[in-house]
């Protein structure tokens, strides 16, 4: 197996776990970006912005965190239940598919759209004209999908010969 293998699992399986951490933080509020108080920078466990404890996971960066051209439209968004599920559904779906491997077709592409709302929810980035972290990321999920990523240390290639992704290629 050759070396440059070893870094597209390690690449994967780390973005894959940023994906599942902010999922399990927004979950259970875990005391990091979910429970932090912003004036004093105290963080608790299971505060009230936890969504176990009825908060929004969305609410803070849709309130708080939009500005540029399309600010409007995501701070329309605040407080929707169906987007709490869907942003959180994203985010456990699509870390468990690249830490597992599998479904890399449907986490990529996704994920790449998540990121990518993200990205015009706060246009200008704020340290380059128009690249950030979420660009970047979503051309990592891009790139591990098309170098078959999930296929090595990972259920990937048992998962391709599948019956249910042979009949459904969307879910490769």
């Amino acid at each position: 197996m050759k070396k440059e293998v070893y870094l597209w699992v390690l690449l994967r399986l780390s973005l894959g776990l940023i994906f599942l951490w902010a999922f399990l933080d927004k979950l259970f509020g875990l005391g990091f970006t979910t429970c932090r108080n912003a004036e004093t920078g105290v963080t608790q466990i299971m505060c009230q912005n936890a969504w176990l404890s009825g908060g929004s996971p969305t609410t803070g960066f849709l309130k708080f965190a939009t500005h540029g051209p399309f600010a409007t439209l995501y701070q329309s968004l605040v407080g929707s239940v169906a987007v709490d599920w869907l942003f959180m559904l994203g985010l456990l779906l699509i870390g468990l598919a690249l830490i597992l491997g599998i479904g890399m077709k449907l986490a990529a592409y996704s994920g790449a759209l998540l990121l990518f709302m993200m990205w015009t929810a706060t246009l200008p980035p704020e340290h380059h004209p128009f690249i950030d972290e979420h660009i970047i990321y979503a051309l990592v999920l891009i790139l591990l999908y098309y170098v078959k990523a999930g296929h090595y240390f990972g259920y990937g290639e048992q998962w391709s010969k599948s019956y249910l992704v042979k009949n459904h290629p969307i879910l490769e």
